[in-house]
């Protein structure tokens, strides 16, 4: 098959491991360790760079043993660990995964890999709005990561859409750089933790409930965003020089699914309570699986998905 690919083959690896971890965030990260102290030889695939969605948390008060950390720091530190113990490939998308006699092949950028077992540490990326103006203006004032943008509008006033906890977040993040944020949230109420409430509202952020985001407008960059008032039908707009969009996360799912891994509605992979999917010799862990969303859970569902697969690959 040709996959449209095909670097020269001097280039290309090929390597033949016990398991295979597609994603280098906590999840994958921590099934890497686990599977090679576990006795296991293994390998981590990602499309990017090791850390995931974790990379690009500003701030993390709620991981074990840190009182604070900055996301990038966090995932810093998983990546160095990891790396004591198993190789982690790099922007090195897989494109394609077959069985071949009871052997996942997974072909990807950089080589064709074989592999006994499977974990899908896939994790989830970012949802959009689907409103017009948001792709149009994607890099020219649209952003989903105020960690790698934020820093572009200080001393400007921006839009954070979405007001659950990673919403409150961003915005509390882009407030102590010296950003001003207004948060737009669909729901009626505020619909981040109670502790996210207190600083917001400690630091003065405005925080507008009821807010439906129809459009984002301007001309060659962001000027204004344009909602509806659920509460009134009104139609209201605010001038801003960046949006930043947090309404969610979609599953990250389809390399699973095309070989038989069942998922929910949502496209989340469905596990047991050892990581199993339906299909043998296949697991997940991580946000991918829909549990949760907190960076503590995946690196524990990750060991947990190593630890099933060395059973399953020793004992069965």
């Amino acid at each position: 098959m040709d996959l449209g690919f095909v670097l020269p083959s001097a280039s290309r690896e090929s390597k033949d491991v016990d398991v295979a971890i597609i994603g280098a965030g906590p999840a994958g990260l921590s099934a890497g360790i686990y599977a090679v102290r576990a006795g296991l030889k293994a390998i981590i695939i990602d499309k990017g760079n090791a850390g995931g969605l974790a990379e690009e948390a500003p701030f993390v008060e709620n991981y074990l043993g840190f009182e604070g950390i900055k996301g990038e720091d966090l995932a810093k530190r998983f990546k160095e660990h990891a790396m004591k113990y198993v190789e982690i490939s790099e922007r090195n998308e897989v494109k394609e995964i077959i069985r071949d006699n009871g052997i996942f092949v997974i072909k990807a950028e950089k080589g064709e890999y074989r592999a006994k077992a499977i974990i899908f540490a896939t994790g989830t990326t970012h949802k959009k709005l689907n409103v017009p103006g948001e792709n149009e203006f994607y890099g020219k004032g649209v952003s989903y990561c105020v960690t790698c943008d934020g820093y572009f509008f200080r001393g400007k006033k921006v839009a954070v859409i979405g007001g659950g906890n990673s919403g409150a977040i961003a915005a509390i993040y882009l407030k102590d750089i010296g950003v001003d944020p207004v948060v737009l949230e669909f729901m009626p109420k505020y619909m981040c933790e109670k502790a996210y409430v207190d600083i917001i509202k400690e630091k003065g952020i405005e925080y507008i409930t009821n807010a439906m985001v129809t459009e984002i407008a301007g001309k060659d960059k962001v000027e204004k965003v344009i909602y509806k008032d659920r509460n009134t039908g009104e139609t209201k707009e605010i001038s801003v020089d960046g949006v930043f969009i947090y309404i969610g996360l979609i599953p990250i799912s389809d390399l699973a699914k095309k070989l038989g891994v069942e998922t929910d509605n949502r496209g989340y992979i469905k596990v047991s309570s050892k990581m199993r999917t339906n299909v043998p010799m296949v697991y997940a862990a991580g946000d991918v699986t829909g549990i949760a969303g907190q960076i503590i859970i995946a690196a524990g569902q990750g060991a947990m998905a190593a630890l099933t697969a060395y059973e399953d690959l020793t004992f069965s």
